[in-house]
């Protein structure tokens, strides 16, 4: 299974997060700022589609691929609904889709690219792994940081934490790190997913690199 999933590359890349203002450039929402960034830089359209229940837009990536961008709107815990309309309606196997999201357990400026595994606690990510089926498909999670308060250990710190927004001094190592996620997706598309966790997932920007 694990030689398969290396040998898969992405066709569908989806970005996690809620749509609406209020939930603009929050720290859940840092899926969808990659996929934004990817649409810029592949010069790929996104538009609202209803059919897949989210802002989706193809076009072709770097290596002249045919490409997929999906930014599901129906809110996080729903996200695998608008992941399993594009598959289906494409015929994409779960391993040719890389879903992209936030990360506590990662302190900001770090990354980890992943061929398959667990929700982790992540909402969004319980339901892709419920509606693809399987656990079997490559992530890319953005660490986002835990709640700086040494007692922040009730849910409603982390619900506070992950849904507030980035501050200012913050703001400059989000960039970077969205960058360096983009540098490695391409890179995933021309040699593979286990080439771009070799190079990429030790990689730190921002105040963690010297922390």
């Amino acid at each position: 299974m694990a030689d398969e999933l290396s040998s898969v590359l992405p066709q569908l890349i989806v970005g996690l997060g809620n749509p609406g203002q209020k939930y603009d450039q929050t720290r859940h929402n840092i899926g969808f700022v990659v996929i934004d960034a990817l649409a810029k830089s592949w010069q790929i359209s996104l538009a609202e589609n209803r059919k897949f229940h989210g802002i989706f837009g193809e076009g072709f990536a770097p290596t002249r691929s045919k490409m997929r961008l999906l930014k599901p709107t129906t809110y996080m815990n729903l996200s695998g609904q608008a992941i399993r309309a594009v598959t289906d309606w494409y015929k994409l196997p779960p391993e040719s889709v890389l879903i992209i999201y936030d990360d506590m357990d990662l302190p900001l400026g770090r990354m980890r690219m992943r061929l398959s595994g667990s929700a982790g606690g992540h909402n969004g990510m319980k339901s892709a792994i419920a509606h693809l089926g399987t656990q079997a498909f490559p992530r890319l999670r953005i660490g986002i940081g835990a709640p700086k308060h040494p007692k922040a250990t009730a849910e409603k710190d982390t619900v506070s934490h992950v849904l507030g927004q980035f501050s200012k001094q913050e703001a400059e190592t989000v960039a970077d790190v969205v960058h360096l996620a983009t540098n490695a997706i391409e890179l995933s598309l021309k040699e593979g997913i286990p080439k771009a966790m070799s190079l990429y997932n030790n990689r730190v920007v921002g105040a963690s690199a010297i922390d």
